[in-house]
């Protein structure tokens, strides 16, 4: 077992060895401990001097790395083999944005060329909707775009069109659709017209309950004011399953192929990334792309002792691990970034979830932490306080970009004075020394410094990495999506984990359309559990 091994009994021992060590006492040290713990890759500007190591540390952890074949398997995973065992499939969405000019092989097959031809269907569509050539049924432009999907299908697009708000188009309005829930959708069409709003339907194999519901309301809706044949012209599907798509209604020209080596919370790199280059689109979608495929080239590439995603992922093995962190927390500093943390939260939980190794055996050692967060600075007036004075370790990610695109007056100097000061005060900490101090010097009475000074006291050592970049054009976002993916990858390859299967995402979706059929129909006998046999009961009776 990986426990077992010589590297991870090095790291343990070098755990013991360091685990009372402080990081402030690390910098007194060092002056220089920024410069050597800070990188630059792909536009991002990674300082990560505020973690509890040195430089044993780093060289023990690569070494796991290496140990773990994490090298091997990434050129595996480039290379398109068969690295999901679980389901026999290549993992390949890195090839959605490879702009080498090389081959990639799936089976003995190239398939650059498909991906290539989507990619300009894509844009042959994106131009003709914003320019006003594609129009919909009665003959006019479109206005809005309302994309149903979920999960990958729905997260990845939602979340980069709002980050990315200032490059959209001002003359077409994106609106996202996932949950079930019918008032989701009906305060989304309401405000809409069907004549000028186009529809996407994002699944892979059209048989997704929500989304076939979802879509199913929309078309009604549609309906309401055209006939069955104008389908085709408001209508869009993307999916492997266009026998289905074309039975629904939607043109062949309207529907734009998925691939099984690409992962639904990997997908917006492929064509359920169109509502987001619909948003903003064609040239700052391919910007993206470009980004992500920077960050996959410095992957590649670059020693595993400078290679950003490494480095990021074995500090998470360190704190998981070693350390014992159940969670690591993802703070941007920036408006329009704040939907990262429920991003990286699905690609992180759903991707290293596990508890079963390669060969089929339970792990003995924790994997996938809890991902949560918010935007700052919010954050700081709530959750904060747990961070700095709870005894449960919680790793931290700030992010700042340092030209926003709004800044009113000093407010960026002051959302940036509170990303630093947080990460400071993580680290630092404050002493009763100090605080006693800093209460005298405020005439606090001896009684009172008495009952609050142990209750002012913050232990520090709590370690962060700071995440700068010039601003969030779609090619630094790309980068930075990236950047989390191969992080992810990483970790799951050090913990000997698939990370491209989701089987507890599968169950549910079985269970779901089991209990379904027992709420339509009162006449189904009720065979399962006690506790869900009485909620189906209890809903019966509603109707």
């Amino acid at each position: 077992m990986l426990t077992s091994s010589t590297e991870w009994q090095n790291l343990q021992g070098h755990f013991n060895a360091i685990e009372s060590v402080h990081m402030k006492a690390l910098f007194e040290q060092d002056s220089e401990r920024f410069q050597r713990y800070s990188m630059t890759a792909a536009g991002i500007t990674l300082d990560y001097s505020k973690n509890r190591i040195t430089d044993e540390t780093i060289e023990l952890l690569a070494a796991l790395a290496k140990a773990t074949k994490v090298e091997e398997q990434r050129d595996r995973m480039f290379a398109g083999e068969e690295i999901n065992v679980t389901e026999h499939r290549a993992v390949l969405h890195t090839a959605l944005r490879n702009f080498s000019g090389k081959p990639v092989y799936v089976d003995g097959e190239d398939v650059m060329p498909q991906i290539e031809a989507t990619r300009e269907q894509m844009k042959t569509f994106v131009d003709a909707v914003s320019s006003g050539q594609k129009k919909g049924y009665s003959g006019k432009v479109f206005t809005d775009v309302v994309s149903i999907g979920i999960g990958g299908s729905f997260l990845g697009p939602k979340i980069m069109s709002e980050a990315l708000k200032p490059y959209r188009q001002d003359n077409l309005n994106v609106h996202f659709v996932a949950n079930v829930d019918g008032c989701h959708l009906r305060d989304v069409l309401a405000q809409l017209n069907p004549e000028t709003t186009l529809v996407i339907t994002s699944s892979k194999t059209l048989t997704t309950q929500e989304t076939l519901r979802n879509t199913q309301s929309a078309k009604e809706w549609f309906l309401g004011s055209a006939m069955q044949a104008d389908v085709k012209y408001n209508f869009v599907c993307v999916s492997t399953n266009i026998e289905a798509a074309e039975t629904f209604g939607i043109s062949k020209d309207n529907i734009f192929p998925m691939w099984d080596w690409v992962g639904g919370r990997y997908s917006v790199w492929s064509a359920i990334g169109l509502p987001l280059a619909l948003a903003i689109g064609y040239d700052n979608y391919e910007a993206f792309l470009k980004g992500a495929y920077e960050q996959d080239c410095h992957f590649q590439e670059a020693p595993l002792t400078e290679n950003m995603p490494v480095l990021m992922a074995l500090l998470g093995v360190w704190y998981r691990n070693f350390h014992g962190a159940q969670s690591q927390v993802l703070l941007p500093y920036y408006h329009y970034l704040r939907g990262l943390p429920a991003y990286v939260q699905q690609l992180d939980m759903e991707s290293n979830g596990k508890s079963v190794t390669l060969e089929n055996e339970e792990v003995d050692y924790a994997t996938g932490p809890i991902i949560w967060g918010s935007e700052g600075t919010n954050g700081q007036h709530s959750f904060h306080q747990l961070i700095h004075q709870s005894e449960t370790p919680i790793p931290v990610d700030f992010m700042l970009p340092l030209h926003p695109d709004c800044d009113y007056a000093d407010h960026h100097d002051m959302l940036a004075a509170n990303c630093f000061g947080q990460s400071q005060a993580l680290m630092e900490g404050q002493t009763q020394e100090q605080v006693i101090a800093a209460m005298t010097k405020a005439k606090c009475s001896t009684e009172e410094i008495s009952n609050l000074s142990s209750h002012k006291v913050m232990k520090g050592n709590k370690p962060s990495n700071t995440l700068i970049f010039d601003r969030l054009d779609p090619k630094t976002l790309g980068s930075l999506i990236a950047l989390y993916e191969q992080k992810v990858f990483v970790q799951g390859v050090v913990w000997q984990i698939n990370s491209f299967d989701q089987w507890g995402v599968e169950l549910g979706k079985v269970l779901g359309n089991k209990v379904l059929g027992t709420l339509q129909d009162s006449s189904v006998e009720l065979t399962m559990d006690g506790s869900t046999n009485g909620l189906v009961a209890l809903y019966r009776q509603r109707k």
